[in-house]
């Protein structure tokens, strides 16, 4: 896989969400809340293309 990816997907219950995919052996690293409408699965992916870079690492082990 060349680059990684946001498949947006919908629920057995009509909700939709996206997984983020990683570049190198396309595992699933990330998974969305459930959103009611496709156009708000969409702004959470932009916003964590928007935010991601920007995210504090917080170790709670």
């Amino acid at each position: 896989m060349a680059n990684p990816k946001f498949e947006i997907k919908k629920s057995s219950n009509g909700k939709f969400y996206f997984n983020l995919r990683s570049k190198g052996n396309g595992e699933v690293i990330a998974t969305s809340e459930m959103y009611n409408a496709k156009q708000n699965c969409k702004d959470g992916i932009d916003a964590v293309k928007r935010d991601a870079s920007n995210a504090e690492v917080i170790d709670l082990s």
